[in-house]
């Protein structure tokens, strides 16, 4: 698997030992262990999460939104860190880069199977977020293992499907677009509600923002937009 710009497996690599190409790959890289407690958020959603980032070691259920992925994958790119989708094959591209994700450093795994498991687990090693959707259920005692991997190398994980074990959840609920006249228009902006709920802070925390905003990015909401009430959550 060359690591240039994108990098992708594709089903037929994977009959020819993509497992085996990946870490021999991820073994060039040689990625030291990350030292830092949080992965950086854009400025909109830094009043999400305690301590204004993700918790490395740590994996996150997230809604099954591009945006909220490219939104929360966004601030780690720019920093000059890797990022990497796994089992994601209708990432669109070019609304990666809006949100200032350097395609050069995106690896993309979009069809592993039922080998995911082991894919984030190598990609752990190197990269410092992963985003991932999970094709099968998580055993608590894959999760376990897997934790323990993303603790050792610093690692964090952004998962499509409920997580056991996991830190916590960030949603995306309550769209409004604006742009549209009456019958006529283009939809430009989208305001959405973003909430999160983690186990170092259980009660929901929730940010009202333009997702995607003008420009295509993330953006703080105008102060007159209405925040929706809480929904329930429950961090398992």
């Amino acid at each position: 698997m060359g690591i240039r710009t994108i990098t992708a497996l594709s089903p037929a690599d994977e009959r020819a030992g993509d497992i085996v190409r990946l870490r021999r790959e991820i073994g060039r890289m040689q990625r030291r262990r990350s030292d830092d407690a949080t992965l950086p958020l854009p400025p909109a959603l830094q009043d999400l999460l305690p301590d204004q980032g993700l918790q490395t070691g740590t994996v996150y259920s997230i809604s099954p939104s591009p945006s909220l992925l490219f939104a929360l994958m966004g601030a780690v790119s720019q920093r000059g860190s890797w990022c990497a989708a796994v089992g994601m094959p209708a990432l669109g591209l070019e609304a990666a880069t809006a949100f200032g994700i350097d395609l050069s450093r995106l690896i993309l795994v979009p069809s592993p199977a039922q080998r995911w498991l082991a894919v984030v687990s190598a990609l752990a090693e190197v990269v410092p977020l992963i985003a991932v959707n999970p094709l099968s259920a998580v055993r608590d005692a894959d999760a376990a293992r897997l934790t323990a991997r993303l603790r050792d190398r610093g690692c964090t994980v952004l998962s499509t499907s409920p997580w056991p074990q996991g830190e916590g959840l960030i949603t995306l609920h309550d769209p409004h677009w604006e742009g549209l006249g009456e019958g006529w228009g283009l939809l430009s902006e989208r305001t959405v509600t973003v909430t999160a709920q983690t186990r170092s802070a259980p009660r929901p925390q929730s940010l009202r923002v333009q997702l995607p905003g003008g420009l295509g990015d993330v953006q703080a909401a105008p102060a007159a937009a209405p925040l929706p009430a809480h929904p329930r959550w429950a961090v398992a």
